[in-house]
C-alpha cells in the first residue's frame, strides 16, 4: 500500500532531527546548541541540512555573523516544542494506571510572584500525594507564556499583557507597587515626602517595565513623578532590582506586600505615593491541549477551586 504524502513524512522523519533542530533555535547558533547536546559542530550542520532536505525549504539563515529563523522554521520550531513537551509527559502518562496520585509537575514563575494562596494550596497538596515531584523555573512573563504555549510546563504564574485566545487565565492574585530607596538614599527616612519631591531622581526597574509590556503602569507612575525618563539599571528578576535599589542605583517600584518585610528592617523606604498604587494581576496560565499526568490534574484543580472559592479582595495584596 503506498501511503499518502503526509503519512509517509511522518514515516521517514528522522524525529532525532526535530529535536536537534529545537535546540538550535533556543541556543541560537550551531556552537552553542553542539554545546548543549555535546555533539560536534559539524553533527549539528548536518542535522539541519538533513531536517530541510526533507521539508524543502530553509530553516535557518546564517553566515559567519548572523542567525535567524525563516518563517517556515519558526512554524516547525513550534511544532517540535509541543511534540517535546507531549513527549516529555509520557513517563508520567504511564503511570495513571495507579491509584494514588503520582508524576511531575512542573511550574514557570515571574521572579516576584509572591503569593500566600499559592504556597498554601502548594502545602496541601504535597502533605496529601507525598509521591509527587516538583520543579520550579524563573522567567520573565512573555517566556512563562511561552512555555506553556509549547507544552513545556504543567502551568504558569505570571503578568498577562495580550492573552492568547488558545490558553486559559486566572487572576490568581492582585498585587500593588509602590516607590522605594535604599538606606544611603538622600530621601531615605524622611517623612512628609510628596511627589513632586522624586522629580529628577533616577530610576531603576524591571525589564517589563515598558509602555507595551506588562508592568507599563510603572512607567506611568515615573511619568507622573518626573523622574528622569531613561532607566538607570534594570532587570529580569525582582531580587536584583531590589539590589539595585538598596545600592542607591536608582530608586524603583516593588510590590509593596513583597518589600514590607525589608522596610520593617530599615533596608527600604517607601516613597510618595502611597495610595492610589498600581494594581498588578498575577495570572495562572494553563494549556487546555495539554494531557495532563494525575498530579498536574490534581493540582491544578485545587488552585482553580481556590481561585474560585476565595474572593479577589481576600487574593489581593496591599
Amino acid at each position: 500500500m503506498t501511503l499518502p504524502y503526509a503519512q509517509r513524512f511522518a514515516w521517514n522523519l528522522d524525529w532525532n532531527l526535530l529535536r536537534t533542530f529545537m535546540v538550535l533555535v533556543d541556543e541560537g547558533g550551531i556552537t552553542p546548541a553542539a554545546t548543549f547536546l555535546g555533539l560536534k559542530q559539524p553533527t549539528i550542520s548536518s542535522a539541519l541540512k538533513r531536517l530541510e532536505a526533507q521539508v524543502g525549504q530553509r530553516l535557518i539563515n546564517r553566515s559567519s555573523t548572523h542567525f535567524s529563523v525563516t518563517p517556515l522554521g519558526d512554524v516547525l520550531y513550534r511544532e517540535a516544542c509541543t511534540i517535546f513537551g507531549t513527549v516529555m509527559q509520557l513517563p508520567t502518562l504511564l503511570d495513571a494506571a495507579e491509584d494514588k496520585v503520582t508524576g511531575h509537575v512542573a511550574i514557570a514563575l515571574a521572579s516576584h510572584v509572591a503569593s500566600r494562596h499559592l504556597d498554601a494550596v502548594l502545602e496541601r497538596f504535597n502533605a496529601a500525594h507525598p509521591d509527587v515531584t516538583y520543579s520550579l523555573s524563573i522567567a520573565e512573563s512573555e517566556e512563562v507564556i511561552g512555555r506553556v504555549a509549547h507544552n513545556r510546563v504543567s502551568f504558569g504564574v505570571c503578568l498577562v499583557t495580550h492573552p492568547a485566545a488558545a490558553l486559559d487565565y486566572r487572576v490568581l492574585y492582585r498585587e500593588y507597587f509602590g516607590h522605594y530607596c535604599g538606606p544611603g538614599h538622600h530621601l531615605f527616612g524622611k517623612a512628609g515626602l510628596k511627589l513632586r519631591d522624586l522629580r529628577g531622581e533616577q530610576a531603576v526597574s524591571f525589564q517589563t517595565d515598558s509602555a507595551t509590556g506588562p508592568l507599563f503602569e510603572l512607567a506611568r507612575l515615573r511619568q507622573k513623578a518626573e523622574m528622569r525618563p531613561d532607566l538607570k539599571g534594570i532587570s529580569s528578576s525582582l531580587s536584583e532590582v531590589r539590589r539595585l535599589i538598596m545600592t542607591n542605583v536608582g530608586i524603583g517600584a516593588l510590590p509593596v506586600h513583597v518589600a514590607a518585610s525589608d522596610v520593617a528592617a530599615g533596608r527600604l523606604w517607601q516613597l510618595p505615593p502611597k495610595t492610589d498604587l498600581p494594581a498588578i494581576d498575577i495570572h495562572m496560565v494553563s494549556n487546555p491541549a495539554r494531557t495532563l499526568n494525575r498530579a498536574e490534574a490534581a493540582l491544578t484543580d485545587m488552585l482553580i477551586t481556590e481561585i474560585a472559592e476565595v474572593p479577589l479582595s481576600q487574593r489581593s495584596y496591599s
